[in-house]
């Protein structure tokens, strides 16, 4: 019942906002979304709201929609629909996510905007060096979403200058989904590679001089083609990061790293699980390569069966076409050696 009435109440909100049809600002206050460079039709509000798709999968969507429009109404900005491949990323990586790997909301995503539309508009400036393509500041997860069902994305264009770009990504970032460690570290370290000031950084990532610097420092220390192989890691947490990276200040250490990220094991583990084992080559150095098991073969050269030997333990494997009555036979010979030989040494002790 409260989400029906959330519904009416912003049903009501929009329908109640939008003038006479005809005049010029009436596709940006029903919400209309209108194709870049193209004029508006005018429409009855009830087609407006339709066009919105105000049946939202939550209350919560509701409410950030309602909220995104009523911004971009009160500034007098239209939400506008834009083809997917004029718009580009933020000139700043921000993410170290695969979208169907280590980012598990992004395929719930795309389903949802697959039923229900785009309900929430991006974020874009005009590209300050391509006419006619577009810079994104935030929404870059939609953007993919809307690339993969070849839709056409909805957003809002604003005149935005670098700063006013990347603060706009950082409040994103606190907003919806928090980057990691590791992704803030990095996203820290891009801007002031790029030469903004630390004002300015800390502004966007939302943190204190004192957490930006740990954020530097693990980004000098952990070269950016391991961080990035590993991936977000969100388990990891800053402790555990600003340890692996005091870890890989060392050479031998980052070569170590190099060949556990070129491993089969490393590949096919998921994130938090790469960062595991990263950590642990570092921490306990080269694993013990497993013995050569030793092979058994009778007086005609055949394989019957494989020694392995593990420290103090021993064991013997016979091969899968080993005749079973030869595998009972030598278990059988095998016991009543082992008795003969314990006796033998028995006698040994008594001399």
């Amino acid at each position: 019942m409260a989400g029906n009435n959330r519904k009416n109440e912003l049903r009501a909100l929009f329908m109640g906002s939008a003038p006479a049809a005809g005049s010029q600002g009436a596709a940006e206050q029903s919400g209309e979304l209108t194709p870049v460079n193209q004029p508006a039709a005018p429409r009855a509000a009830s087609g407006a709201v339709k066009a919105m798709g105000l049946s939202l999968g939550s209350i919560t969507r509701e409410a950030e929609e309602a909220r995104a429009l009523r911004e971009a109404l009160t500034t007098g900005e239209r939400v506008v629909a834009l083809d997917p491949a004029l718009v580009e990323a933020s000139f700043i990586e921000d993410r170290l996510t695969d979208g169907e790997i280590d980012d598990p909301d992004f395929l719930a995503l795309v389903e949802s905007i697959r039923e229900n539309g785009q309900q929430s508009p991006i974020l874009v400036r005009p590209h300050p060096e391509k006419q006619g393509h577009y810079q994104t500041a935030y929404g870059h997860r939609r953007l993919k979403a809307v690339r993969r069902l070849e839709l056409q994305v909805k957003a809002i264009v604003r005149p935005l200058s670098d700063d006013e770009l990347v603060l706009a990504q950082g409040k994103e970032n606190a907003e919806r989904r928090n980057l990691s460690f590791i992704e803030r570290a990095l996203f820290a370290a891009a801007l002031a590679a790029r030469g903004f000031d630390r004002k300015v950084i800390g502004d966007a990532l939302a943190v204190q001089k004192s957490e930006l610097s740990r954020l530097l420092q693990v980004a000098d220390s952990v070269p950016h083609n391991v961080a990035r192989a590993i991936g977000p890691a969100p388990r990891a947490g800053r402790a555990r990061w600003m340890a692996i990276g005091a870890l890989l200040e060392r050479e031998d250490a980052r070569a170590k790293a190099e060949e556990e990220i070129a491993s089969s094991e490393f590949r096919a583990a998921d994130t938090d699980q790469r960062f595991q084992l990263v950590f642990d080559r570092l921490s306990h150095g080269d694993r013990p390569k497993p013995e050569t098991p030793e092979e058994l073969r009778d007086g005609a050269g055949r394989v019957y069966a494989r020694l392995r030997r593990n420290g103090k333990s021993s064991t013997i494997e016979f091969v899968p076409e080993t005749h079973p009555v030869f595998v009972k036979e030598a278990v059988d010979r095998l016991a009543k050696h082992h008795a003969s030989f314990m006796d033998r040494q028995k006698s040994l002790l008594r001399r």
